[in-house]
C-alpha cells in the first residue's frame, strides 16, 4: 500500500539546509541520482553507509527549516528519529520499499512508500518523476535483485538487449559496493560513489567512462569465486545456510552472492551468515524467488531483524542463538527437502 501525504503550502520553501539520507547500495545511489538529476542540490549533505547501516535518521543535524530527503531505509527502524527531526520543525520526504510499521501523522512529512515485493525505491522514484529518468530506476532495480520489475520498466524504454544488460551489469557493480561490515570493506565509499555517478545522466556513459566500475567488477567475481566454495551448514535442500568466514571479502559478496544463490535455486531460501565482533553474525536471508515472501517475518522474529518479504536480515545474531536461528529457517522456507 503506498501512503502520501500532501505539503502545506510553502514548507519546503525556507529551508536552511538541505540533507539527502540514502542506503548506500544500487536502490538508494539510483533513487537519489534520479531526484538530483531533476532537481540538483550539490550543496546537499549527504547520510549514507554500507547497505546495512540503516538507522541513518539519528546522524541528521538537528537544524529547524531545514528539509531532509530520505532513500531506501526502513521507517519502522527510524521512527524515533524522524519524529525528533520532525519535532524540531524539519521537513521531510521519504521515499521506500521495506516494511514501515506505522507512518507518523505529520503536516511536514511527505511519505512515498510500498512495500510491494515487485517494487523497490528506485522505482518509486520513477513513479513520483513520471519516469524522466528511467534507465537508473531500471539500473536500481537490477542492482536490488528485482530482474522481472527491472526488465518490466526497460521495456518501456524500446532499448536493445546488449543496452540493458549493460544497465543490469551498472546495478549489479554498485549494489556489490555497498557490502561490507563497515566503509573500510568496501571499494569505494557511498558518498564517494554518488559523487561519481551525479555527472552522468547517461547511465551506459558511466558504465563506460567511471574506471571504479571495472575495480568492483573485478573484485566482485574474485570473491564469487571464494564463495563458490563455501559447503551448506545444514542438510536443507530448501533452506540452506550458509556460515562464512570472518574476511573483508565474505563481508563484500554475502549479497551479491546470496543473488546469485537465489537466481540459481529459485524454489530454496538462502541464509548467509558472516561473523562479527567474535560473537555474532551478520545474517543475510533470501526468500525463494518462486515464492518470494516470508524473509521478512523470520527475519523480525529476531532482535535487530527486518527487510522486505522477498530479503531479509538481522544485524547481529549471537552464537548461541545460531540453532534457533536455522531451526526457525527451516520450518519457515524447508518444508520436507532434507537430504
Amino acid at each position: 500500500m503506498i501512503a502520501r501525504r500532501v505539503w502545506p503550502q510553502g514548507t519546503v520553501g525556507g529551508c536552511m539546509q538541505l540533507v539527502d539520507v540514502f542506503n548506500g547500495d544500487a536502490d538508494g545511489l539510483c533513487a537519489l541520482h534520479q531526484l538530483r538529476l531533476a532537481e540538483p542540490h550539490d550543496d546537499a549533505l549527504l547520510v549514507t553507509g554500507v547497505k546495512r547501516d540503516i538507522e541513518l535518521l539519528r546522524r541528521v543535524p538537528l537544524v529547524a527549516g531545514s528539509h531532509v530527503t530520505v532513500l531506501d531505509v526502513s521507517l519502522a527502524r527510524n521512527r524515533e528519529a524522524l519524529v525528533r527531526l520532525l519535532d524540531h520543525g524539519m521537513t521531510i520526504a521519504y521515499f521506500d520499499h521495506h516494511y514501515a510499521g506505522d507512518v507518523p501523522k505529520h503536516r511536514a512529512l511527505q511519505v512515498h512508500i510500498d512495500g510491494d515485493a515487485d517494487v523497490c525505491t528506485s522505482m518509486l522514484v520513477d513513479r513520483h518523476l513520471g519516469g524522466r529518468y528511467r534507465a537508473w530506476a531500471v539500473v536500481g532495480a537490477f542492482g536490488d535483485n528485482m530482474g522481472e520489475s527491472a526488465r518490466s520498466l526497460a521495456a518501456t524504454l524500446d532499448l536493445s538487449g546488449p543496452a540493458v544488460d549493460a544497465l543490469r551489469e551498472l546495478g549489479e557493480c554498485l549494489n556489490y559496493n555497498a557490502y561490507g561490515e563497515t566503509v573500510d570493506d568496501l571499494f569505494v565509499a557511498p558518498d564517494a560513489l554518488y559523487r561519481q555517478l551525479r555527472h552522468h545522466a547517461d547511465p551506459w556513459h558511466c558504465l563506460a567512462q567511471e574506471p571504479v566500475l571495472a575495480k568492483i567488477r573485478q573484485g566482485r567475481a574474485d570473491d564469487l569465486a571464494r564463495a563458490s566454495r563455501i559447503r551448506p551448514h545444514n542438510p536443507c535442500t530448501h533452506a540452506r545456510v550458509f556460515v562464512l568466514p570472518d574476511a573483508p571479502w565474505s563481508r563484500r559478496v554475502r549479497g551479491s552472492w546470496g543473488n546469485q544463490l537465489a537466481q540459481d535455486f529459485p524454489d530454496a531460501a538462502h541464509a548467509l551468515l558472516t561473523p562479527v565482533d567474535g560473537d555474532a553474525y551478520v545474517v543475510s536471508v533470501r526468500a525463494p524467488r518462486r515464492h518470494a515472501h516470508g524473509a521478512d517475518r523470520l527475519c523480525r522474529a529476531f532482535p535487530g531483524g527486518g527487510g522486505r518479504a522477498a530479503a531479509a536480515g538481522i544485524d547481529r545474531l549471537a552464537h548461541d542463538a545460531l540453532a534457533d536461528f536455522v531451526d526457525a529457517f527451516e520450518q519457515a522456507f524447508g518444508r520436507d527437502g532434507r537430504v
